[in-house]
This record gives structure tokens, sequence and C-alpha cells, in this order.
């Protein structure tokens, strides 16, 4: 037979006092220096998630209004009023479930019941939960009584969904926002629990239960008690994982690793594991995105890459990775084959972490072509024609020409938009008179590139163009364009000339 006595661990551990309270230091400090400085709020309104302790903070304020010598926010826990409270025998702090008690008339029951003063406590407090379930007639019934209640009267609403609650209601409350509670809060609360009820528990398991819990520490305490139910005083990761279907920290660190490196052999066994060892596809998917989003973080915090999934990746891959994994959430939720639309997922993922935006593509090419040729010394492609051999013409000195910057900005346009090169310099030789002028205007320039005719793989005038390419030009425009040289033509006059 069950032990009538026994409580469950949300019901043993639930807080009691201000400093008894844990993940929400906000709220606690509000409420302190309201009680201390006399400012107390006719009407509060408490909105959050589930689990992060509404409930238990309206009945922990009820105590400091109505304590003996309050309202003070230090009371004793022995305090008969106190006692009272916590058991649910005081007449003057009435708790309304709004779930069942929705209607107007039970609206009316709370606003007539208002006109009688308390008869034990300073205060009669209502704590209204799930406050948004009530009707508009319901709401609109109380709002002359929330606006200005008698002087005896505290109301403390709470709520899980704040955007049900008409606005005039919210208008006439002090708002406060509960916070999910971080998973290191969880997780140091769980281990004051264990080590309190002699249960022995791996740090992953307990991490394990944070995870699963969302933010809220009544949800991790009756995981806790699953657990402990299972696996009776000693508590392993592996347990958790299997009764949750939770994929370990490693595997989804692999998993987020294979993405990365594109390696989609890898990924596609993991898959597999996950479905042989019954793993919840959604909370591995949710995993994965936080992964991606702390890589995400890294990226932006580091100045554009991240190798914290295994791979160097920049923030717009990364982005495109996270926004694949997010756009996937309901084919996997709803599909006919979860398995099979998580595995599309992960190969859409390692495509999205491979591709780029063709705006950084142009930025790489524009920096790659910055390191073409500028500097005189360098020969124009010679026409394929077979020519007379001619002696070569006596070398002229140079005369330093003085040219203006319109005719400077033309020549350097000029040696950077047309291939040229050079088959006749070495690394050793001095510059020598190749037989162009680069102060030439661009009109006469022009027409000698545009009798040039086209060159094929082969020739020699193409064979040379291509091999005077930079190195780094050329192993960018393949691996980020795929590009390949196919035909060297001539370049416009139209072309080379920039709208002024």
């Amino acid at each position: 037979m069950a032990d009538p006595t026994f409580q469950v661990i949300a019901r043993r551990w639930r807080p009691r006092r201000f400093d008894e309270l844990v993940g929400q230091e906000h709220i606690v400090r509000t409420l302190r220096n309201a009680i201390t400085s006399k400012q107390l709020a006719h009407a509060y309104l408490f909105v959050g998630p589930r689990g992060t302790g509404k409930t238990t903070t309206a009945r922990i304020l009820a105590k400091s209004l109505n304590c003996t010598g309050g309202p003070k926010a230090d009371f004793s826990l022995d305090d008969p009023v106190c006692l009272a409270i916590e058991q649910g025998n005081c007449m003057d702090v009435i708790e309304i479930d709004a779930a069942s008690n929705r209607s107007i008339e039970d609206a009316k029951r709370i606003r007539e019941e208002c006109q009688f003063a308390p008869t034990s406590c300073p205060y009669k407090v209502f704590i209204i939960d799930e406050v948004h379930q009530l009707t508009k007639d319901a709401f609109n019934t109380l709002l002359k009584t929330l606006e200005e209640p008698p002087p005896w009267v505290k109301f403390i609403l709470a709520t899980t969904e704040a955007d049900k609650v008409l606005p005039t209601i919210t208008s006439r409350c002090q708002r406060l926002e509960f916070h999910p509670i971080s998973e290191e809060v969880i997780s140091a609360q769980l281990l004051r629990i264990v080590k309190a009820d002699g249960v022995q528990a791996e740090p992953a398991a307990l991490t394990a239960i944070a995870r699963l819990a969302n933010g809220g520490m009544r949800d991790s305490q009756s995981i806790l008690d699953q657990i402990i139910s299972f696996s009776g005083k000693k508590i392993s990761e592996a347990d958790v994982l299997s009764i949750y279907g939770l994929a370990s920290a490693q595997q989804t660190s692999d998993l987020a690793k294979g993405i990365a490196q594109g390696d989609a052999k890898a990924v596609l066994a993991l898959c597999d594991v996950f479905h042989a060892e019954g793993r919840d596809l959604m909370r591995v998917l949710a995993d994965l995105q936080l992964l991606v989003r702390q890589a995400v973080l890294d990226a932006v915090r580091l100045g554009g890459t991240s190798k914290l999934l295994g791979s160097a990746l920049t923030t717009e891959q990364l982005v495109r990775l996270l926004e694949c994994l997010q756009t996937s959430e309901s084919g996997i939720r709803h599909g006919l084959s979860p398995r099979a639309n998580f595995e599309v997922t992960m190969l859409k993922a390692i495509e999205q972490s491979r591709s780029r935006s063709i705006d950084s593509l142009i930025k790489d090419i524009a920096a790659a072509a910055a390191g073409l040729p500028r500097e005189p010394g360098q020969k124009k492609i010679k026409s394929s024609q077979p020519t007379a051999e001619a002696e070569p013409a006596p070398v002229a000195p140079v005369t330093p020409v003085v040219e203006s910057p319109r005719t400077a900005q033309k020549r350097e346009e000029v040696a950077v938009e047309t291939i040229v090169v050079d088959d006749e310099l070495s690394a050793t030789a001095a510059p020598v008179d190749n037989g162009f002028d680069y102060n030439l205007p661009m009109e006469k320039v022009l027409p000698a590139v545009e009798t040039a005719k086209p060159a094929f793989p082969g020739d020699k005038d193409f064979d040379a163009a291509v091999g005077a390419l930079p190195p780094a030009l050329r192993e960018k425009l393949k691996e980020t364009l795929g590009a390949e040289f196919t035909a060297l033509r001539s370049v416009s006059a139209n072309k080379l000339r920039r709208p002024s």
C-alpha cells in the first residue's frame, strides 16, 4: 500500500520564502522593495511559462502581507497565519482556478466577497490562477473592482498566456515577467535535491533532465521523480536518455560536425542510430538548432567565421543552416514519415552549409581580381595570325610623361580589364619597352584590342593568357563558380568604358 504521507519532489521542495526562490531574482527584488517601502500595488499580474514559480510567489507574497507584524518580507515559517496559508486553511487568502471558475457568475461572486473585510488578517488576498481562461464578460465584471478595490483587498493574477488577458485588465495591474529558468540553475537545484534525498546522480544525467524541462523548475522535479522510480537511488545519463528518447550531447555534436564538414554518410549513419534507439527526432532537431545558434553567435563575436561545429563556417552559412532546420520542423512533426523527412532535412542542411550567396561571390572575385598585373612592362596577347619576322627596333630612352588624372585612370582601367602576358621578362630582367604606350588615349587603345581574333584551348595565345592569370584568381573562380576557360575574346570599347 502506498504511503499516504508521501509527497512528490515538486511539493516537498516548493519554496516557502523569498530566499528559497531560484531563477527569479528580479521578481524577488521587486516585491521585497515594495514590501519594505510600503508601496504595494493593489493588483499584480504574474506572467511566465509553466513551472517558473508564479503561484508559489503569489503564496509567498500573501504570507508577507498577512504574517504577524506584517507586511514584511522576512517572516517566520512557524507563524500560524503562514502555516494556515500553506495548508489552504486561511479564510482571507482565496485561491481560484479560473479554468473551472470562468463565468460571469464566478466574477460576480468575487466582486461581492471583496466588500467584506478580512476576518483574521490585515488583507484579503485573491489569487486567480490561469486568469486568461475567464470569459470576456467575467473580465468586464471585474474591471471596476480591479481599478478601485477596497483598501484591504489585494489581487494576484497569474497566467501563461498574457496576450489573452484583456488590455483593460492588464492596465490596472502591475505586471511582473517570470523568465524561463536556465539549465545551469535547474541542474544546481536538482543536485541539492538528490544530495538531500540520498540519491546518486551523474552530472550529465541532471543536465539532460534540465534540457528536458525547457526552463520549468516544476517540470524538472517531476522528471526527477520519474527517473528515481525507474532507476532507484542511482541515476545515470543512459537512463534519462532511454526513458525520454533523447540523443546524447556527443551524438548531437557529431551530427553538427558531420553537417558542417559535408559528410553525408556520417550524418545518415547517425540518423539510422537515432531510429534504432527510438530517439525523439523533434528533440534532436531542437538540440541541433541550439548548437548552430551558439555557432552563429560565436561567428559574429569572432568577426565572421566560427569553428564551433568542427569546421570553419561563415556567419552567412550558419544562418542559412539554422533557417533550414527551422523551416523543416513542421514537415518532421506532421509528415507521413518523420524519419524520411528528418533525413532529407539533414541533407538539405549540408547543402545550405556549403552554399554561398551571389553577393559574397562577387566580393571574393573582386578581391581576387585586385591582384591582376597593373605595372607597365607587360604585353597584350599577340594575334595568332602569322607575321613576318622583323628586326627588333632599337630601344628608345624612356621619357617621363606628365599625365592628367583622367588619363591615368583610363590607363589603369585598360591595364586591369585587358588580359596581358609577359613572355620576355624574367624575375631578374630590368623593365624594357614592350612596344605599348600606356599613355595613349582610350580611343587609340581600344581599336587595337578589338581587332584581336578569338583564341581557343590549344592556341598559343589562349594558353599564354590563362597562364598569366594569378593562381589565386584561377582557384577562386574554379572553387566558387566552377569556371572553365573555353575561349579568349576581345573586349569592346563599350564594355571597357565606364559611365561618367
